[in-house]
């Protein structure tokens, strides 16, 4: 007998599954604009170059969280991730808000592959 597919229980999970990530990267951009002047005042030295990268990767997360229909979006969601992380080269805070993120990225990513299958 073959075993059927397991139902989420959600009315519509490709909607659910995109709401997930899209409120994560919108979640991820506004910590990132927080995170500038506390990140000026207690780490110290933050360039004018590491800003700048900060308020990039916060565009382009807004930018992506609009555009998770796409099934690209997922995989540069993913890049965005790894460059954060390499913006620990600018500053070492923004190393650690990378881990904390992608890290947060992933669990999103297993639970759409849970949903979707």
């Amino acid at each position: 007998m073959g075993e059927e597919p397991r139902r989420s229980g959600l009315r519509n999970p490709e909607r659910a599954v995109r709401g997930l990530g899209a409120g994560t990267l919108s979640l991820e951009a506004l910590v990132l604009l927080l995170a500038i002047q506390p990140i000026r005042v207690v780490g110290g030295d933050l360039s004018g170059a590491a800003i700048g990268a900060v308020v990039a990767l916060a565009v382009a997360a807004v930018v992506l969280a609009g555009m998770m229909r796409r099934p690209w979006a997922w995989h540069a969601g993913t890049v965005l991730q790894g460059l954060l992380m390499l913006g620990g080269l600018l500053h070492w805070s923004l190393l650690g808000l990378g881990i904390i993120f992608a890290l947060v990225w992933a669990y999103a990513l297993h639970v759409r592959r849970v949903i979707l299958g």
